[in-house]
């Protein structure tokens, strides 16, 4: 459900156009009667939904295997088939708005407001620079990954810890309450304000990273310092190194001794000095010169949707009976893993796997 809400948001704000995804109405586990009817499984915005994301396990699959992935597609290519559903849902969209480009140069350069409004967003500006299709279409399917998943990722976990901290729920509810009001859209400013907000969503981007790996690769060779006392790591020239932010976030050298517990005050009381001192340890944005483009979008996005929800809701709780069955090892274990109550997982992107949910009798 929220997949479909920053969806909608992107496609409206990047391409101009709105696909009403919401439109689909309300999600179902798959296997419950109303996830099996053929009207909403058939439904575009359900059909791309599960599409574009069986396409990136499916690529993040292949990319295990780097340059020699044809090899373990020899006989089938795994992301065509749903990669063909994804562009029969986007392609229309990118053949008006090159319709409307040729249009719009054929009527002469003079800037509507119908013009300005198409040329202010990034479809717009695509295909004033090539009249590729391939290209405007990769391009967008890109950044759709990053617009949709990673906010939807968060806001997801985000609710689900709100479900088991309902103390946190009700610190929330009255700052919106007290900045917004229970009807008010909230403004710039009130975002601003919210600080409380700010920290319950920071405490998740920090415990749930929307993308929990990531990858770089050195111009140069590089010595590495030893963590607590280890030799020198030495990383030699063009040299692909894989890290991991999901359990930098979770290590309590970086983040002291609670750094796996959901504590949004970390972020305003004292603790804040192991961020201050260090900014690097918090990465669910990286950092840097490559620091994502999306950052505050994103921000305001996941606070305008957390407004309008908790004016509507005083309470969460966690539907335990859809959740996808979890093995009895995991319970046993001491980190956090044995203290979730759904699975994690992640292709490019975090999510809670729901893909063989039940239902009790």
């Amino acid at each position: 459900m929220i997949c479909r809400f920053t969806l909608d948001s992107a496609t409206e704000f990047l391409l101009g156009k709105c696909v009403s995804s919401l439109s689909a109405g309300l999600a179902y586990p798959k296997n419950s009667p109303p996830g099996q009817d053929k009207d909403y499984t058939d439904h575009p915005a359900n059909v791309f939904a599960r599409a574009f994301s069986d396409a990136q396990s499916n690529a993040t699959f292949r990319g295990g295997f780097g340059t020699l992935w044809r090899l373990a597609e020899f006989w089938s290519d795994r992301v065509k088939k749903d990669m063909e559903v994804c562009h029969r849902f986007i392609d229309p969209i990118l053949k008006d708005a090159l319709q409307m480009e040729r249009s719009m140069k054929e009527a002469g350069q003079v800037r509507t407001e119908e013009k300005g409004a198409f040329e202010d967003t990034l479809l717009g500006h695509l295909v004033s620079c090539t009249e590729d299709p391939i290209v405007i279409r990769d391009e967008t399917l890109n950044i759709l990954i990053a617009a949709r998943d990673t906010t939807a990722s968060t806001l997801t976990f985000l609710v689900y810890m709100l479900s088991q901290h309902p103390h946190v729920l009700k610190r929330l509810r009255a700052e919106v309450l007290s900045t917004v009001g229970n009807s008010r859209r909230p403004t710039n400013e009130d975002v601003r304000d919210m600080k409380y907000m700010r920290a319950v969503i920071n405490e998740t981007l920090r415990l749930y990273p929307p993308v929990p790996l990531n990858v770089r690769t050195s111009v140069e060779a590089v010595l590495w310092p030893g963590v607590n006392g280890d030799s020198p790591i030495y990383i030699p020239p063009k040299t692909r190194t894989l890290y991991s932010v999901f359990l930098m976030h979770r290590r309590k050298d970086l983040w002291g001794p609670d750094a796996e517990i959901f504590d949004p005050d970390r972020f305003l009381d004292e603790r804040l000095k192991y961020l201050t001192s260090n900014p690097f340890i918090f990465l669910p944005f990286n950092a840097g010169p490559r620091i994502c483009l999306g950052q505050q979008f994103a921000y305001n996005e996941m606070s305008f949707f957390l407004v309008c929800l908790l004016q509507n809701f005083s309470s969460i709780t966690l539907a335990e009976d859809v959740q996808t069955r979890r093995s009895a090892e995991w319970t046993k274990g001491t980190g956090h893993n044995s203290q979730e109550k759904v699975i994690v997982r992640h292709h490019f992107t975090m999510y809670v796997d729901v893909s063989t949910s039940f239902l009790e009798s």
